[in-house]
């Protein structure tokens, strides 16, 4: 597998950038989703919500990542409702996973590969399965993702991987 050093920022919240990058990652995480539910099954199959977390975590650091993972979906669900506000729990905890997962391994590892966004999607997906299991006490509903979200998770990892290693060269 190939592995690819880049420059990767850990953002400060004391920073302007910080707040601009989180802005256009959570424009990103507006956007994507309205187009995915365009489609039958479109969220819980592309799992839309999370990609622009990651991206955004993973380059610029948790805290642009966790500005990303909280305001995204409460925004959605306030303009869009979707998600539903029941979901909003565990698409929270997901999402704040995610973002803590990303930052730390981009930070831990200073490069990004296949494997190392692997292991980032299967980290939040397996932690956040099990809150939500905690959270709603149904174990098949927790685990809609694995069920439902493989496509999404797919696209996360490799989709993840090419906007951090081309398009996000600065």
């Amino acid at each position: 597998m190939e592995t690819t050093t880049l420059k990767l920022y850990s953002l400060e919240y004391k920073e302007a950038k910080t707040y601009l990058m989180a802005a256009l990652f959570m424009a990103g995480n507006i956007v994507f989703p309205q187009l995915c539910h365009t489609v039958n099954m479109g969220g819980p199959t592309w799992l839309p919500i999370y990609l622009f977390t990651l991206v955004g975590a993973y380059k610029y650091g948790w805290r642009v990542g966790l500005l990303t993972a909280v305001a995204s979906p409460f925004i959605n669900s306030a303009w869009f409702g979707m998600p539903v506000p029941a979901s909003l729990p565990a698409i929270l905890l997901k999402s704040i996973l995610l973002a803590g997962i990303a930052g730390y391994t981009a930070h831990r590892f200073q490069k990004v590969s296949i494997v190392l966004m692997l292991a980032v999607v299967v980290g939040y997906q397996l932690t956040g399965t099990l809150g939500e299991w905690l959270l709603k006490g149904d174990f098949y509903l927790a685990v809609q993702d694995f069920r439902i979200g493989i496509p999404g998770m797919l696209l996360q990892i490799f989709g993840g991987y090419l906007l951090v290693k081309y398009l996000i060269r600065k």
